[in-house]
């Protein structure tokens, strides 16, 4: 009886499927950066001296990445990294830091995709506020990106609002008339950064970026109300903390300490309360990496050069140690089973 158990077992864990990837939300968008160099591949380091700093032990950022200042070009290393961590955050669409057709993040787009791609990912775009952008070469933009990325698999389409593509356009409020994307509605989903709705005319959609508003959500259930009568995606962002003081030396700008994650906890709880809107279409998360705000979900180091003042996610959760390097990533997917 034991010999006929033991070979019922092993036939059955041959023919048992492989296990299941990660369940995905595509309605979780996480804003990601590809704008960082590094001398190995880049030829210098970008991004990581800003605030006057000198990588690689000094950055530009009051965390420091469990991978060090790597560089935003290497698929083959920290890239297909970041995909990983993405995955297991559950977050299924990367919000892709775009700064015009040319520009070092363009480049870098096609080997984001096909990284994206590997791990079930989706990638919507970040339309960013480069020099001389207007509101027709915004409508060029995403025409080009149309054209040019619309073929990959990782490339976004929303099927619950018509399968078109997601544009989120970071300071929309620094033009005036947006008349000009207006005919785009129909086949892509264009969001406006604002809680002005008087500054939503032509767009499909509202995202709020800014985390530390969404501790004081004032006016969201207004805006959630005006988004669903009026067809418009509503997405507003969540965050785990705020803080660039290395980033921009004597600045002013308020910081938003963590607290151990109770900050992204509360954040979490705002944008599902149905006294501020109730879930909205999607989540936006600001963000994985944008390390010069110290808004990341991505690991930082538990060790950081010494020296420096670097904070690290020690506490997030009750977790210590090199344990705390992940928790956000799966705090975040603790969030999604509610969402």
């Amino acid at each position: 009886m034991r010999i006929l158990l033991a070979v019922v077992l092993a036939l059955a864990a041959l023919t048992a499927p492989a296990s299941a990837a990660p369940v995905l939300s595509s309605k979780t968008h996480i804003f990601y950066y590809p704008w960082y160099g590094s001398p190995a591949v880049h030829g210098s380091y970008r991004h990581w001296p800003q605030g006057g700093h000198q990588p690689p032990q000094d950055i530009g950022a009051d965390l420091y990445p469990s991978l060090g200042p790597y560089d935003s070009g290497d698929f083959g290393g920290a890239v297909d990294q970041h995909m990983a961590w993405i995955q297991r955050s559950g977050a299924g669409t990367l919000v892709y830091s775009w700064w015009g057709r040319g520009s070092y993040e363009d480049s870098l787009a096609p080997g984001v995709l096909a990284a994206a791609a590997k791990y079930g990912l989706k990638v919507a775009w970040h339309l960013e506020p480069y020099g001389g952008r207007t509101a027709q070469s915004t409508v060029d933009d995403i025409a080009y990106i149309n054209s040019r990325y619309g073929s990959s698999p990782a490339f976004y389409r929303d099927v619950v609002h018509g399968n078109r593509p997601a544009f989120y356009v970071f300071d929309s409020l620094s033009i005036a008339d947006w008349s000009p994307i207006g005919p785009l509605r129909s086949e892509n989903i264009v969001l406006a950064q604002t809680t002005d709705l008087s500054r939503v005319t032509h767009f499909g959609g509202i995202y709020t970026y800014d985390v530390l508003a969404t501790m004081n959500p004032v006016g969201w259930k207004g805006i959630a109300d005006y988004a669903r009568a009026n067809d418009l995606v509503w997405a507003p962002s969540v965050g785990p903390g705020y803080v660039d003081d290395r980033a921009v030396p004597g600045n002013t700008t308020p910081t938003l300490a963590r607290d151990d994650g109770r900050t992204y906890d509360t954040q979490w709880a705002n944008v599902l309360n149905p006294a501020n809107g109730g879930a909205p279409d999607w989540v936006s998360i600001t963000s994985f990496n944008e390390w010069h705000e110290g808004s990341t979900l991505e690991p930082a180091s538990s060790a950081p050069p010494s020296g420096h003042h670097y904070q690290t996610y020690e506490g997030a959760y009750g977790h210590t140690g090199t344990n705390a390097e992940t928790a956000y990533l799966d705090r975040t997917a603790h969030w999604l089973t509610r969402f």
